[in-house]
């Protein structure tokens, strides 16, 4: 049997425990729902190793899990080999791209690489915020962004790839 790769997405932010593992949350259970969990394969990491190995960030996993998401990755960094690995590296901010761009030594991957908010179709945000520092409010801005702006790159996936 000749069965193409599933599709890889990879989300990236800082330390891997709000941002990015709350967007791998949310782009599975949209291709979950969407038939499409064997097509798409779906990761995180973030740009520093400060917290490898570590769930995510307690809050970020309150707030997921009030709108039906669970958090059970586990930190780990980007390594130059996750540009051969992915198909879409997705940055949170403007910070997390130069920081995998200057991963990238030869810019042999930039048409891999997008900021998040590339994708926004509704919510009105130039970047994800780290909502690390912030209050409550900080991780429902961040949920609400991550449903709209993976909801659009789903779409745009599907389709690019015509599944």
């Amino acid at each position: 049997m000749n069965e193409k790769s599933p599709i890889s997405i990879l989300f990236v932010c800082l330390g891997n425990i709000c941002r990015s593992p709350m967007a791998e949350a949310v782009m599975s259970k949209l291709t979950e729902q969407s038939g499409l969990r064997d097509k798409i394969y779906i990761d995180s990491a973030g740009t520093s190793g400060y917290h490898q190995g570590e769930l995510a960030d307690s809050r970020m996993r309150h707030f997921g899990q009030i709108r039906g998401y669970q958090l059970l990755s586990r930190a780990r960094q980007l390594e130059a080999s996750d540009f051969e690995k992915f198909d879409y590296i997705l940055g949170m901010d403007d910070s997390n791209i130069t920081n995998i761009l200057l991963l990238d030594h030869k810019d042999k991957f930039k048409n891999k690489i997008f900021k998040m908010t590339d994708f926004c179709s509704t919510s009105q945000a130039d970047f994800v915020p780290d909502p690390y520092y912030g209050g409550t409010g900080g991780f429902e801005n961040v949920i609400d962004i991550l449903e709209d702006s993976c909801a659009s790159l789903l779409d745009k996936i599907k389709q690019e790839h015509k599944i």
